[in-house]
């Protein structure tokens, strides 16, 4: 039996070989192409926040409590990567051990090795084969990396920003516009001081952009099929508030089927996965343009003080259109 056709039956041997090449970057765009007809069907969750705000044990609690309803769980953890290794240090794996005897529960950790965005290059692909292996819910937690967390919401269709009590945290979150992408805000910890003043700083700031989009669209009634952000409090460590965060989990999913924004979100996925492998062509092509002769010559040309910065390049792009 092909390696496709023993993912697509569940063996979870040939599940882990397959993430494991793509996330060696092996040539496996081939398997890809021939799984993807078999994607489209799971609902992704993208989890992010700042490091230290709970997610890993947020995840925990929420998946045990949705395994409930029979769906089978696959999960992406990525971690920050090792300086040496270039691997995971698995911290949120050793945080989720609950779930390890679960058969209904899939667990990998991935580095980031140096990705941007608090994802591995590697997560599209990774999700892809989860998908078509049969996943219900496919759950994705960001590295945490503070500010650079956009990329979740490209690659998920429920995205959940995890925040901690203080005014400190939920301001930094709007600055670097995670705020924008959150279709659920937890605030962990709640049981900390602050956690009421950072409530009401989130939901003034979610009121003002509520009010923002309404007058961009110009109408009274632009915000009629507009999901309404819930802001929930949880205490991950008890399991408490992880309930009402479930239940707005599958509010929201259903919200996406109801409305066609599912639909929306499935090409802009599709548009960001393009572009993305597409962007990694054009730079193996760059690396090789800087190796060749004429891009070398231009270089010395431009330390020996003949040439500047700007000729240089424009030089060497005329030269590049034409081979």
């Amino acid at each position: 039996m092909s390696l496709f056709r023993e993912i697509i039956s569940g063996n979870r041997q040939s599940l882990a070989q397959c993430l494991t090449s793509i996330e060696n970057e092996d040539d496996n765009y081939h398997f890809l192409s021939e799984i993807y007809g078999h994607t489209g069907n799971a609902h992704l969750i993208g989890i992010t926040g700042s490091p230290g705000s709970g997610k890993s044990t947020i995840l925990n609690s929420l998946v045990k409590l949705m395994r409930k309803n029979d769906d089978n769980m696959g999960i992406l953890a990525i971690d920050p990567s090792s300086q040496f290794t270039k691997g995971a240090v698995l911290g949120d794996r050793i945080r989720m051990q609950d779930l390890l005897g679960d058969k209904g529960v899939y667990i990998r950790s991935m580095a980031t090795r140096g990705a941007l965005g608090g994802l591995s290059n590697a997560v599209a692909g990774s999700i892809d084969v989860l998908d078509a292996a049969g996943f219900d819910r496919i759950f994705v937690e960001t590295s945490g990396v503070g500010q650079a967390e956009i990329d979740i919401a490209a690659n998920s269709y429920t995205t959940i920003v995890v925040l901690l009590p203080g005014a400190g945290d939920s301001i930094q979150a709007s600055k670097a516009g995670v705020l924008e992408i959150a279709d659920i805000i937890v605030i962990n910890k709640s049981d900390y001081s602050h956690a009421s003043l950072t409530k009401s700083h989130l939901l003034e700031m979610l009121d003002i952009a509520s009010h923002s989009h309404n007058i961009d669209n110009n109408s009274i009634n632009s915000s009629k099929n507009i999901w309404s952000v819930p802001i929930v409090s949880t205490v991950a460590t008890s399991g408490e508030g992880v309930d009402e965060l479930a239940d707005n989990v599958y509010s929201h999913y259903k919200y996406l089927c109801d409305t066609g924004e599912l639909e929306v979100r499935r090409r802009n996925r599709i548009r960001y996965i393009y572009r993305l492998l597409l962007q990694k062509q054009l730079y193996t092509r760059l690396e090789n343009i800087l190796l060749e002769e004429r891009s070398i010559q231009q270089l010395e040309l431009l330390m020996q003080g003949k040439n500047d910065p700007y000729t240089a390049v424009e030089h060497l792009m005329k030269w590049f259109d034409t081979h």
